[in-house]
This record gives structure tokens, C-alpha cells and sequence, in this order.
């Protein structure tokens, strides 16, 4: 709702016309980047006033060893727990390398846009370590960030047919 307000009145602040096609894109990438959020980092936050930071946390509850955490979940009893993990945190970003290329066509590269996912993704497992809503891990990192890559992949491959 915020971000409809705020957008309808950048509208009318800039008078600039976009067409129909470049303005359901912005739409559709906030829309896409909330849901993220809500999925990620707000799971069980209904209202603003019920988000809680958690400054004391010892850092190191932060994986920072790459692939640690995938190759206990490769020899854990469920692989379901390996590919939910590391398939789940790929198509998670798809959309994202997709949608920003869109929204920001010439201001978008393959490079701007990895970058872009992985701060994002840096951005989320900052927020699930400071609200203790989830397992900081680098590995979601790359796996988001290789998501990012992989739509963008897809966006170039659309783009030429």
C-alpha cells in the first residue's frame, strides 16, 4: 500500500508518461521484491510494530564457510532438505534477474545485475540475522545471486526471439 502511494505520486511529481507495458513492470518487480521479503525475512510479522531487532546476536551464528551448510544437507538423511535449499534460494532470484532488466533496460547488464542480486540477497540475510527470522548463510548468497544470473540468462534469451 506504501508503495502505491509513493508511486502514484512520483507520478505525478515527474508528469512523465510511461507506457502501460514499462509501468506494470515496476509494479511487478516491487510486488515481486515485497513478496520476497515477506517469504525471507518477515515470515511471522503481521504488523510493523511486531518487527524486534536482535543487535546481541554473536556473529557467529553467520555461516561464512562456502558450502558448509549444502554438503551437510547433501549427506543428510532428507535430500529434500538439499534441493529445497539450494534449488529453492536459484528460483527464488529467477525472477529477480528477469524483472530488473525490464524495469531498468538501459541501465541493466549481466554484471549490474548479478551484482545487484547478490546485494540484495546480502540485504536478506542481513535483515533474518538482525530479526532472527532465519539461518544466515553464504551460501543462500550464492545460490541467489546465481538465480539472478540464470533470469537474466532467460531475459537475454526472450529478449532476441
Amino acid at each position: 500500500m506504501i508503495f502505491a502511494i509513493l508511486r502514484l505520486f512520483w507520478l505525478l511529481l515527474i508528469r512523465h508518461r510511461r507506457s502501460v507495458r514499462s509501468e506494470a513492470g515496476v509494479w511487478l518487480f516491487a510486488f515481486y521484491l515485497i513478496l520476497i521479503l515477506m517469504l525471507t525475512t518477515f515470515r511471522d510479522t503481521y504488523f510493523p510494530w511486531q518487527i524486534d531487532f536482535h543487535f546481541s546476536r554473536p556473529l557467529s551464528d553467520i555461516n561464512l564457510i562456502f558450502m558448509k551448510e549444502t554438503w551437510k544437507l547433501i549427506y543428510a538423511p532428507s535430500r529434500l532438505d538439499f534441493f529445497y535449499n539450494s534449488f529453492g534460494n536459484i528460483l527464488c532470484f529467477v525472477p529477480f534477474g528477469i524483472l530488473f532488466p525490464i524495469v531498468f533496460s538501459k541501465k541493466a547488464s549481466f554484471i549490474k545485475t548479478a551484482i545487484l542480486g547478490m546485494l540484495t540477497s546480502i540485504g536478506i540475510e542481513m535483515l533474518q540475522f538482525f530479526l532472527a527470522t532465519g539461518v544466515s548463510d553464504i551460501d543462500d548468497v550464492f545460490f541467489n545471486t546465481c538465480g539472478a544470473v540464470i533470469g537474466y540468462g532467460i531475459y537475454k534469451f526472450f529478449q532476441k526471439l
